[in-house]
């Protein structure tokens, strides 16, 4: 009896018993048949080679599609495997998969692959996807797979494999010389996959693990269309210019030294720049009736214990032992807010309490995961914490947000996206105090008119949480501030407050950040504005040049004037010729560099330069003043 096979559209299509889903595309029309990537059928997204039996929905993938694009990049880390294994045949190929833009692959190998391998791989890839060969599925016992493997000598997949239940199959995929473990599905065949790029090299531990082997990491970008990839690589080459680690060499802000991986060294103007976003977050504290707070670095393990944190995060802690007891540096701040909180009989009048903190904190990250200042063990947060009843959950995420929101305005991101994480497996605590939580931050961005998406089971252990992501001026977004919502946490150390009828109540806590780790901050506002930073935020706001000494006097009056109208001001005195100054500070992106000479000294004026080459001409210092004091924006400190 033929099958009846229901297309997007509504359409329904007969055909004899089986049937692929290439088949079926080919029936549709010869370009559709030549576009195909994959097929779902009911919803499950399979090879074009796979055998429809009953009657079904099919949709026909191609590259048009998200799904479609994710076979390509899936399809392309497979090739890129193909192609090592045929360049350096005792290589082991580990994992290799689909992230976000491209993908990636780890391979085993005697040494660290060079610039020139990359090239080496990369045009392999282009032969071996020009050979146009089919890409075959084929299902193993388990027990065989792991055989198959090992007699390959690819040792990693065999230990993939057999970490998979005895009673289950695995399936493989083939490509000329080559076969590879994956579930898929893939693409027909080689030859569609034509727009690819190698980007990088990288160390990666087996299984993300330090106690193991360092891989070699490949990753690489791949796209539908030649545009489509020449688009992003000219992103590529652009945030290449803007990353942090070289403009903060560039702009001597800070270093990374190897004798405290992972920790800042900050010169003095990221020092300046620093105290820049501090004061205007402790000044977002004070006017949003926070009460700042400081805790210890180091605190005893029990607490750690008491608040869960021991079994979660103890990995990731770095410890020490004094008189036979042993300690954590902080990897957060929310134990000891509690603690703080705890201090004298806490009423119902004084909520909701919030308690703000520039925490430092350390985590034992991985090496290979450490980024600049982006990705580091010790690190500052805006850290705050609010006490309150379950009455005004509700109330204080919807002004959290709107808070959130003024000050993101303030240093230049109106894009922000909306996301709702929700309770993971392993969590603690009812389902009803779970349901009570999401549905206040669901209820509190609904009030507050923001578009936003659920990611379900990516809460906290205690709580789920609102995570608010910027996008900077490439479009790239960065997760910064959260609010979470934790009945938990005050109930395991025992924090209570005097109700309305005189009772004892836990209050609730929402954990919060605005800017997150102010490092990472700083890092992305250095990015965001390609380290020519706005006049409010450089740590030099000027530099006044003398042309000759004879200029000396006056130029050090124009510096002193300005600096005691508060602004920062280096004066360059050097004698050099005025065309190497002016360079030599524009490299450093100040946004006003003050030129004066003879002729400027004799009127009381000064010349003007504004970052970018613009010659503002000359003016009366009064003038300038009124000049570079409009640039400053009037700030909400929210």
């Amino acid at each position: 009896m033929p099958i009846q096979i229901t297309l997007p559209d509504g359409a329904c299509r007969s055909y004899p018993v089986p049937v692929t889903v290439a088949d079926v595309a080919r029936s549709i029309g010869a370009g559709l048949a030549k576009a195909a990537l994959a097929g779902r059928v009911n919803g499950q997204l399979v090879d074009t080679s796979y055998a429809i039996t009953t009657d079904c929905a099919l949709s026909i993938v191609t590259a048009k599609d998200a799904d479609g694009l994710s076979l390509i990049r899936h399809s392309t880390a497979h090739l890129l495997a193909y192609a090592v294994k045929t360049l350096f045949a005792d290589a082991q190929v580990t994992i290799g998969p689909v992230i976000e833009n491209g993908f990636f692959y780890d391979f085993s190998y005697k040494r660290p692959f060079t610039p020139d391998d990359l090239a080496a791989i990369e045009k392999k890839m282009t032969e071996l996807a020009a050979r146009d060969e089919t890409i075959v599925r084929r299902v193993l016992p388990r027990d065989e797979a792991v055989a198959y493997f090992t007699g390959l000598g690819e040792h990693y997949k065999a230990e993939i494999i057999g970490s998979i239940a005895a009673d289950q199959a695995v399936s493989l995929y083939r490509e000329g010389q080559f076969e590879d473990l994956c579930r898929g599905p893939h693409v027909p065949s080689t030859g569609h996959l034509k727009h690819f790029k190698l980007t990088k090299l990288a160390g990666a531990y087996w299984r993300g693990d330090h106690r193991n082997e360092m891989l070699q990491r490949v990753y690489g970008t791949a796209w539908a269309t030649r545009d489509d990839l020449q688009q992003h690589l000219t992103l590529i080459e652009e945030a290449e210019k803007r990353d942090h680690r070289k403009l903060g060499r560039l702009l001597d802000l800070f270093h990374i030294d190897d004798h405290a991986p992972g920790l800042v060294f900050w010169h003095p103007k990221g020092w300046v720049l620093w105290q820049i976003v501090e004061q205007y977050m402790r000044q977002v504290y004070r006017n949003n009736g926070y009460r700042e707070v400081k805790g210890p670095q180091i605190i005893d393990k029990s607490l750690w214990e008491k608040t869960g944190h021991w079994d979660k995060y103890r990995e990731n802690m770095f410890v020490t032992e004094s008189e036979k007891r042993e300690y954590a540096l902080k990897p957060m701040n929310c134990p000891g807010h509690i603690l703080i909180f705890k201090q004298g009989i806490k009423s119902y009048r004084d909520l909701p309490l919030r308690y703000g903190e520039f925490g430092q904190c350390h985590r034992n990250e991985p090496s290979g995961g450490l980024h600049g200042i982006m990705r580091v063990r010790g690190f500052t947060q805006d850290d705050g914490h609010i006490f309150c009843t379950e009455d005004q959950i509700l109330a204080e995420c919807a002004a959290f947000t709107a808070l959130l929101q003024r000050v993101y305005a303030d240093f230049g991101f109106t894009d922000i996206i909306y996301k709702i994480a929700t309770r993971p497996d392993k969590r603690i605590g009812s389902d009803e105090s779970w349901d009570k939580a999401e549905h206040a931050l669901i209820e509190s961005l609904r009030a507050s008119g923001c578009a936003f998406e659920l990611t379900p089971g990516e809460g906290a252990f205690y709580g789920p949480k609102i995570e608010y992501t910027l996008k900077d001026a490439l479009g790239r977004p960065w997760q910064c501030g959260t609010i979470q919502v934790d009945f938990f946490m005050t109930e395991r150390l025992d924090a209570e407050y005097v109700g309305l009828d005189g009772a004892r109540h836990r209050p609730v806590m929402l954990h919060r950040a605005i800017v997150g780790s102010l490092e990472r901050f700083i890092g992305i506002l250095i990015e965001d504005n390609a380290g020519a930073l706005p006049t409010w935020l450089s740590p030099v706001q000027a530099v006044v040049l003398n042309i000759t000494d004879a200029q000396a006097d006056y130029a050090r009056n124009v510096a002193n004037a300005l600096q005691n109208q508060g602004f920062r001001v280096d004066l360059d005195l050097r004698n050099e010729k005025i065309t190497y100054k002016i360079r030599e500070h524009a490299m450093q992106k100040v946004p006003y560099l003050i030129v004066v000479g003879d002729k400027e000294m004799a009127a009381g004026a000064v010349s003007v330069r504004a970052r970018g080459g613009k010659d503002l001409g000359s003016m009366p210092l009064s003038d300038f003043l009124r000049h570079i004091s409009a640039d400053l924006p009037q700030r909400s400190f929210a």
